[in-house]
């Protein structure tokens, strides 16, 4: 019986040591007995066929570090059903004894594991081994190195499992001399007292939460303790995350900080992973506040529980609060990054440094919107959406990464649908939104603006935005006056320089200003960028106003209904499984890259054991979202330009990406299409459809392709009659700047041509700023060198090659090194 049972096994399913010493045999046996002669053997049975082709796959894998063809051909036969007799018969044939032995059953052998669980505190446990040999068979059960006392039989039983139960057991099996152990079981048992005997045997099967997070207020310097917990077998998985981006090291269904800080605030959940499912906890506010002391007579300090314990009417007391704390009463930050232009060059940096601006603004507590490719159109209704999420207090953030201009003071973002040459009428005026915010009465307004600020002499129009005087207004321009902006051009995809050392500082705790100060000489030390490009700060801030400001939110209905709705354009549709006529089951699942970029992802997770071949892919999407075939169904998700959230989506899967979702005007309508071979059918595929509707995901649900809203940030831009252009991104024919440097130049940063030619014969001083005027402060640096070896240093207005992109180190001296071969400057 026991025999039978062995044979039957699938050699996929053969234990680890079996496979390895198997798979050695056969790649050190001559030709005659080894793999190669076994495929041929294979090759002849209908009911295993292995083709020429794939025989060279295997072959192919002698060429690599440690490749075994044996391997290779092994797992081909276990994924098309071969059991141990099939491969049996196939050895006997070969007539490789050696071989054939790794196939014989061990004298002691575990059949049944026990396997982790997770269960509640009163339930019953059973952990279960069994074995079989060649005599009576004996078991002994631990639990970490001690012997659970009467736990000799094949199952553990704890009935009613406690708290004090939760550990790792072990069972020693023996039979005669022969001796085996199985593998470490968990066992984590919950104390949750609120479910009840009646509902716990609706806790077998599939995982399940059963302690959600709670929400918490508290003061600096205490200590945060967020719990959760979910019952199932096997033990799930715990990862905890902040704000949605993930924490460092917190995999536990216990999350503890000691000592809080203002950074500790935010929006906590827990992601809950098993073999099975993946779940999520509710998501809960953190609220940290400062801890208030008071100062009695200039001397004395006391907690702000010991206030209670002064006399009210002591004329000898002074007190002083210290510090004050400066609170936002929600913080909003909308991120664009125009770089697919129609008719100007294209750019690479605005997509990373808009995907890294967001997650570390969602760790300070911002509501991001994060958008890509913006039409005129799309990126006024962005603003106006924008404008609906801030009233009074609201620290709001604007970052603009793309071509711009600047005329009189007024900066112009230009959207991608921008004519050649283009009108200031088509683009947007930063100064116009401005006006918008303060009509809020925001509590802080930050423009971060990393774009060129050439002037556009083709435009005559002149604008006339009055504002208010207010003092919580910041600039962080990522140039100086009257001069480009640079993006780093390499191989690969990284930051631009100016998000490269501003996602350094943006964390820390200090004034805006500060922060954008500390940014500004970080880039003075980057030797390669001086006298390119500056950093110029512009504000009016009067407060110790920071981005790390905690947040006490006013209640009012109009707010919350407002909130509500940036939280459902930012949700993801469900995972969802789909099960398919001939047995197969595919999960499909979706992350965000950005606010108006979906990810999809196809998995098989149960296919018919006949089926050799079995692939699921996505197909018929809408022709608004205009989805090239290089964008879907790729094994790795760089094949499809899914370079930033490569890292952590699930393996082993089809990737689809889905840009532009704000063009979407029906609710996402698509096809999953199931492909298989079956064994018998030789190589004939058969296909079946499922239609999936997922609604209008992430900022599809805003309609931001509608035409122009009235009260957009329209009614404050300018509308001239006559055409602009800007002379560093829109260029007529007569006008192509371009830089020309001797190869011995480009080794050196120091003695890189400072000259930049244009075809009308006038020179000007590379990168140079137009300093002075208005008592601001300058801060040169450059924002960006790019690599391209043994070409010639030159400004080019051509788009390299996006590929896979590679982080720049974090040691500037490196960094250095590393563009040191060469360097080409793109405009923006």
């Amino acid at each position: 019986m026991t025999d039978s049972l062995e044979r039957s096994t699938k050699i996929s399913l053969l234990r680890e040591p079996v496979w390895k010493k198997l798979c050695d045999v056969l790649d050190k046996s001559d030709n005659n007995k080894g793999w190669r002669k076994l495929g041929e053997i294979v090759g002849n049975d209908k009911r295993l066929k292995v083709s020429s082709d794939e025989m060279e796959m295997c072959s192919l894998k002698v060429l690599q570090v440690e490749g075994s063809p044996s391997h290779m051909l092994l797992r081909l036969l276990g994924e098309r059903g071969c059991t141990v007799a099939h491969l049996s018969e196939y050895l006997q044939t070969l007539g490789n004894t050696q071989a054939l032995d790794c196939l014989k059953p061990p004298a002691l052998q575990i059949l049944i594991q026990p396997q982790s669980v997770a269960l509640v505190s009163g339930h019953n446990l059973r952990l279960s081994c069994q074995a079989v040999a060649n005599g009576p068979v004996e078991y002994q059960w631990f639990k970490s190195r001690d012997e659970v006392p009467n736990s000799s039989s094949p199952d553990l039983i704890i009935s009613p499992v406690q708290p004090e139960d939760a550990g790792f057991y072990i069972c020693r099996v023996n039979s005669g001399e022969a001796f085996e152990f199985s593998q470490w079981a968990q066992v984590d048992v919950l104390n949750f007292a609120s479910v009840s005997r009646q509902s716990l045997s609706s806790l077998e099967g599939r995982t399940k939460v059963v302690i959600q997070p709670q929400p918490q207020h508290l003061h600096i310097g205490e200590s945060l303790h967020l719990e959760c917990g979910a019952v199932g077998r096997p033990i799930p998985h715990y990862q905890w995350y902040r704000n949605r981006v993930p924490i460092p090291n917190a995999k536990k269904r216990n999350l503890v900080i000691s000592q809080v800080t203002v950074e500790n605030q935010g929006k906590y959940r827990c992601e809950i992973i098993s073999d099975k499912d993946t779940l999520w906890t509710t998501e809960v506010d953190v609220v940290i506040s400062p801890r208030i002391s008071v100062q009695i007579s200039g001397a004395v300090e006391c907690s702000e529980d010991d206030m209670f314990a002064i006399e009210a009417g002591s004329s000898e007391l002074f007190l002083n609060v210290i510090p004050e704390q400066l609170y936002a009463t929600d913080k909003v930050a909308l991120l664009i990054g125009n770089l697919s232009y129609q008719n100007h060059p294209q750019l690479k940096a605005p997509m990373v440094d808009v995907y890294d601006l967001t997650n570390l603004l969602r760790q300070l507590n911002f509501k991001v919107v994060s958008l890509l490719d913006l039409t005129e159109s799309e990126m006024r209704n962005a603003v106006d959406e924008f404008l609906l999420l801030l009233h009074k207090g609201v620290y709001g953030l604007l970052y603009y990464a793309g071509h711009g201009y600047e005329n009189y003071g007024n900066s112009f973002m230009v959207p991608v649908d921008a004519p050649n040459p283009y009108h200031s009428a088509n683009c947007l005026c930063v100064q116009s939104i401005l006006k918008l915010m303060q009509e809020k009465e925001t509590g802080l307004n930050v423009f971060l603006l990393d774009m060129c600020r050439k002037r556009n002499f083709h435009d005559d129009s002149t604008t006339n935005i009055v504002l208010r005087v207010t003092a919580n207004i910041v600039f962080g321009y990522a140039t100086c006056q009257d001069a480009e902006a640079f993006e780093l051009s390499s191989a690969g995809l990284i930051n631009g320089v100016f998000v490269k050392f501003l996602k350094k500082r943006l964390l820390d705790d200090e004034k805006i200003t500060v922060v954008l100060d500390r940014v500004a000489e970080d880039m003075g030390q980057f030797d390669a960028t001086k006298g390119k490009q500056a950093l110029e700060i512009r504000s009016s801030l009067s407060e110790r106003r920071a981005l790390t400001d905690p947040i006490l939110p006013e209640e009012r209905v109009d707010l919350h209904h407002h909130s509500q709705q940036w939280a459902k354009a930012h949700e993801l549709p469900e995972s969802m499984c789909l099960d398919f006529d001939c047995g197969a089951r595919i999960k499909l699942g979706f992350a965000a890259e950005f606010s108006n970029v979906l990810v999809i992802y196809t998995h098989i997770v149960k296919k018919p054991e006949d089926m050799s071949f079995c692939q699921a892919h996505v197909t018929d999407f809408s022709v608004d979202l205009d989805v090239g075939p290089k964008e879907m169904n790729r094994e790795t998700p760089e094949e499809t330009g899914i370079y930033l959230l490569s890292s952590s989506l699930p393996e082993h899967c089809l990737y689809t990406r889905i840009s532009s979702l704000q063009k979407l005007k029906e609710e996402l309508v698509f096809t999953v299409c199931l492909q298989g071979t079956f064994n018998t059918m030789e190589d004939d595929p058969v296909y079946w459809t499922k239609s999936v509707n997922i609604g209008k995901p992430l900022i599809a649900r805003l309609d931001l392709h509608g035409a122009m809203r009235r009260n957009s940030c329209l009614q404050t831009c300018p509308m001239p009659h006559s055409p602009s252009v800007s002379p560093c991104h829109s260029p007529g024919p007569d006008h192509h700047p371009h830089l020309h440097c001797s190869a011995h130049q480009v080794l050196d940063y120091n003695r890189l041509s400072p000259l930049l030619h244009y075809q009308d014969g006038h020179e000007r001083v590379q990168g140079a700023c137009a300093l002075g005027g208005g008592g601001e402060s300058y801060y040169e640096n450059m924002s960006l060198p790019y690599l391209e070896p043994g070409n010639d240093l030159r400004l080019s207005s051509s788009p390299g090659r996006a590929s896979i992109p590679i982080e720049a180190t974090d040691d500037i001296n490196e960094l250095q090194t590393v563009f040191i071969n060469s360097l080409q400057l793109h405009q923006q």
